[in-house]
């Protein structure tokens, strides 16, 4: 027997709640983990409250990201006692999920702990901070460099937006952190923003399909009209990394950025990312996000804390990450 957050669909009316269960009734998979911590996403907000539609069958577990030690293997590249961790490929949605003290899963999604951070770390770190380091790396494969200029971070005081934040300020860069909570300057400050700004002028329409040249690069986990604002306003030349949606998924902007700056979209996809480049942004994400830094940003909850924590990260009011010990 388990513990595990169990999410049960009754008549429509979604509920949340820990739960022993049998490990006989786990979900398919070739390799059994003992998990150790799990995570707090915003996806994970809409599975344990029944928003998005994500899941299709009840009852189900949420996480959609883990970190633990193997405890049973038929997969080649696995073994009992290897240390993994876990993002994406739609567990926590159509696969049972972290927030468990036992998940089992396809061998091929775990990638291996990186030496020197813990199941804790890698949590903190988790799909937030995982999708940050991606889109830091696509802009650096753009071109991106500490002397291009200043790089904005929208919805920063959210976990992809604090480790961005992070990782860039530690490698150098002028990080300008967008945000609508004025009591997160100091926190965005201490994470290495050179600036912070208010998030208000992102909110409104375009009226113009270009404006003054401002930006060398952002991670947007906004979307909508913060978004196209941020196109209209990138400097010639410069890219976009968008990771969310926060603020809308409609995009109303025209190709003027493209055509007569040169701007480019980098779309961020963290779910379905293939395991090479998931190995190489683990790799990056021990080498440049320093840990006191991390931990900073990082709080833990209980799995009976979760469906609380949930509604919270909805209503956007978690700042920086939330680690859960499923063994608590």
């Amino acid at each position: 027997m388990f513990n595990a957050l169990v999410v049960n669909n009754a008549d429509s009316v979604i509920s949340a709640a820990v739960e022993q269960l049998d490990e006989s009734r786990l979900t398919a998979g070739n390799v059994t983990v003992a998990v150790e911590y799990s995570t707090i996403n915003y996806k994970d907000g809409l599975v344990v409250t029944g928003g998005g539609g994500l899941v299709k069958h009840y009852p189900h577990v949420p996480g959609i990201d883990f970190a633990g030690t193997v405890l049973e293997s038929a997969h080649a590249a696995c073994k009992a006692g290897d240390r993994v961790v876990l993002t994406g490929w739609r567990v926590g949605e159509t696969h049972w999920g972290g927030m468990a003290q036992k998940a089992r899963v396809n061998g091929d999604w775990l990638v291996p702990l990186p030496e020197g951070l813990g199941t804790q770390d890698a949590m903190a770190i988790g799909t937030a901070g995982f999708t940050a380091m991606l889109a830091v790396m696509a802009l650096e494969d753009h071109g991106l460099t500490p002397a291009a200029g200043e790089v904005l971070i929208t919805g920063a005081a959210g976990g992809v937006g604090s480790v961005a934040t992070a990782i860039l300020a530690t490698r150098g860069y002028q990080v300008t952190a967008s945000t609508g909570r004025a009591e997160t300057h100091d926190y965005l400050r201490s994470l290495g923003a050179s600036s912070v700004i208010d998030r208000g002028p992102f909110a409104d329409p375009a009226t113009r399909p270009l404006e003054g040249e401002r930006w060398a690069a952002c991670i947007d986990s906004v979307g909508g009209n913060a978004l196209a604002r941020v196109l209209a306003q990138t400097r010639y030349g410069g890219a976009v990394a968008a990771v969310g949606l926060a603020g809308g998924a409609k995009l109303d902007t025209t190709v003027i950025p493209f055509l007569l700056r040169g701007v480019c979209l980098l779309g961020i996809d963290s779910v379905m990312c293939p395991i090479t480049r998931r190995r190489e942004a683990w790799a990056r994400l021990q080498a440049d996000l320093p840990l006191q830094q991390l931990r900073a940003m990082t709080s833990v909850a209980s799995l009976a804390e979760v469906p609380r924590l949930a509604s919270e990260i909805l209503a956007g009011r978690i700042r920086g990450r939330v680690v859960v010990d499923v063994n608590v």
